[in-house]
């Protein structure tokens, strides 16, 4: 038997007999791999174990901490959650079941309209590790789409998941389940199948490291209008200890959940009078967030920008040049019809700017125009996805708009990511990834010379700043490239902020000119730049950073003094004037309660500074300071001495 000569992702070759497989290449490197894989990657493409490979073919082999591996471990145990939820309801059927972020949710349509209860979560995780003991192998068959429809004849949203994708639909939410005329199916036992593209671990041993998190109700792809579905959440890992790290990082975050501060600490509250998605903000969230925007205000200024403000609500021609009621028309509100036209609230402040910069006639020597907005704008979102702060219907953006010459381009987004950084440092962060998003060649607009400057301009300003990131192939919008910047949070969690974005659409659409040296008119190129994204947003995941310890820059009351008795109240009255003379947010509470309490009471509120002043400090101009996050008191500290202490801690920021 002839060998064949596979290349490994090292560049190293093995030899082995014709027809081997991914697995006996494993087996060929060592034992211990053999034992660990459970996926391959031929030539790209990912496939099982027991697929033979070419000669020639590039192999590389999947381990279970590898990102393939977890996602691979996460849509397997996928499966054996259907497995077992339909051995556990006869009768049941299943619709999909994806890896996602840190795990994996599979939907379910329960006989006669039943619903999960947090005891069923108990039964099918026993179940599932029963499954997972029994070592049961994933064997995939294939077959045309008609045997497929009949396969599934009992289970109705992979008969339409079927259509769907035989039918020339390309859907993303349905990528793992079918592609293609050719339907592939993977069998774990003669009872159980589900049609899936794969690839998957090889036998369910290798699964186990998971738990089932909760049950939500899901509309069936997405539409409010088709049935509501038992959706069950779980996470899984490659290790016991991966598992359990994970447990204490959610702990963590149930913690660190801005909804529960925001309460806590008196910040801003959801009215069910408003309607879904919208907050009020109370006096000491407000005041946080005056701050927020205060230093957002400074900022621009000190970088060039011009302050504009645009109006809440536009006609609906607006939305129309702009093309959102072409593309974004599910993102915004239902129009309101007036007497003089049909009027919608605004999803964008971009439009607008549009109209400011095309009001007089500009010059080449007036560029780069950077116009910014505090602009407070209105997206339908679903009931479902709505999340406190983190995805709201009524928000306000930092929005600032650069119009500029194609020269002047590369400078500009240099500036601009200088920019981001700095003012993200300001606010406590240090941990940053990047993305650059490049073209879609079959969904964009403008010239193959313009996208290939201005992906070079963003992709030169992160090499130049010595910046790592990640190229996501053709996930530009359809009007230009950008470039997005994670943070990383406290506990590790990445949220994605700010934007820098080229746009060669809305100049065209709105006729947008400047005149050039020559005396000719062109068309400047307009940066959209959302730098902390929503103010709204950006506030809750401070919140959440900080676990509500603002720094005592942003805190809404920095200093909180306490008299230990009635005849102290004067004195305590003096120092909270002489600190309010500063600037400094400070408040006091009398003696009605006993010390210790209004002492526990300061720190729930997560004060950064509680004075305690009694008889010595009334007779020495003293306080006695509990910092927070300190182990004890500091007796005899001079006013003087604690107001230079507090000029030095306030003033920790860019």
């Amino acid at each position: 038997m002839a060998n064949i000569s596979l290349t490994l992702p090292d560049g190293s070759e093995r030899s082995l007999p014709e027809g081997s497989t991914v697995a006996d290449l494993a087996a060929d490197i060592g034992p211990r791999l053999a034992k660990d894989a459970l996926i391959g990657v031929v030539d790209g493409v990912e496939t099982d174990l027991d697929v033979s490979v070419a000669d020639g073919a590039t192999v590389e082999i999947v381990l279970p901490s590898s990102d393939r591996g977890l996602h691979t471990i996460r849509h397997s145990t996928a499966h054996v959650l259907a497995q077992a939820v339909l051995e556990l309801w006869p009768g049941a059927t299943f619709a999909i079941g994806p890896a996602i972020e840190n795990g994996f949710y599979y939907d379910f349509d329960l006989p006669d309209h039943a619903t999960f209860n947090d005891g069923d979560l108990e039964r099918i995780d026993a179940k599932m590790r029963e499954i997972m003991k029994a070592r049961q192998p994933f064997i995939r068959t294939e077959m045309p789409a008609a045997e497929a429809l009949e396969l599934m004849n009992e289970h109705g949203y992979k008969q339409e998941i079927i259509e769907r994708v035989t039918g020339g639909e390309a859907d993303a939410e349905l990528a793992d389940e079918a592609n293609g005329d050719v339907i592939s199916f993977y069998r774990n036992t003669d009872a159980f199948v589900d049609m899936c593209v794969g690839p998957h671990v090889p036998h369910t041993g290798h699964l186990g490291h998971f738990k089932l998190m909760s049950v939500a109700g899901a509309y069936w792809r997405g539409d409010e209008k088709r049935p509501m579905l038992q959706r069950i959440y779980g996470t899984a890992w490659s290790s016991k200890k991966e598992l359990k790290a994970h447990l204490v990082r959610l702990e963590e975050a149930e913690k660190r959940d801005h909804r529960r501060l925001a309460r806590q600490l008196d910040l801003l509250s959801f009215p069910a009078e408003l309607g879904g998605g919208l907050a009020v903000w109370h006096p000491k969230g407000a005041i946080v967030r005056k701050i927020m925007e205060d230093y957002s205000r400074q900022r621009h200024l000190d970088g060039g920008y011009k302050f504009v403000v645009t109006p809440n609500l536009a006609n609906g021609r607006l939305f129309e040049t702009s093309g959102h009621l072409d593309f974004y028309a599910d993102g915004m509100y239902p129009p309101m019809e007036m007497d003089n036209g049909t009027y919608y609230p605004k999803p964008m402040n971009c439009p607008m700017h549009c109209l400011i910069y095309r009001d007089s006639q500009k010059s080449y020597r007036e560029l780069p125009l950077r116009l910014f907005e505090l602009g407070t704008v209105y997206r339908y979102e679903r009931a479902g996805t709505l999340h406190g702060l983190m995805r709201i219907r009524g928000f306000t953006q930092d929005d600032s708009h650069i119009y500029c010459t194609e020269e002047q381009l590369a400078a500009e987004i240099a500036n601009l990511l200088d920019f981001v950084l700095s003012v993200l440092r300001g606010f406590g962060f240090d941990d940053f990834e990047f993305k650059l998003s490049t073209r879609d060649p079959e969904k964009s607009v403008g010239s193959d010379e313009i996208w290939d400057t201005a992906t070079s301009a963003l992709r030169s300003a992160l090499e130049s700043h010595g910046l790592d990131y990640d190229v996501k192939e053709g996930d530009a919008a359809f009007y230009g490239p950008k470039i997005d910047v994670d943070v990383k949070d406290a506990i590790g969690r990445s949220w994605q902020l700010s934007t820098i974005q080229a746009d060669f659409n809305l100049p065209e659409r709105f006729g947008l000119e400047y005149v050039a040296p020559d005396g000719s008119r062109k068309q400047p190129i307009m940066l959209h730049r959302a730098l902390l994204g929503s103010i709204e947003r950006f506030f809750g995941v401070l919140l959440e950073h900080y676990a509500g310890n603002f720094p005592a820059w942003l805190a809404p009351v920095q200093v909180l003094v306490l008299p230990v008795a009635e005849d102290h109240q004067a004195y305590a009255d003096d120092v909270v004037g002489r600190l309010a003379a500063d600037g400094y947010r400070v408040e006091i509470v009398e003696a009605n309660d006993p010390l210790g309490k209004r002492i526990r009471n300061g720190k729930t509120q997560k004060i950064p500074y509680i004075l305690v002043v009694g008889g010595d400090d009334v007779e020495n101009g003293t306080v006695g300071v509990n910092q927070r996050g300190s182990d004890g008191a500091e007796r005899d500290v001079t006013v003087d001495d604690f107001m230079a202490r507090l000029a030095i801690d306030v003033a920790q920021t860019a």
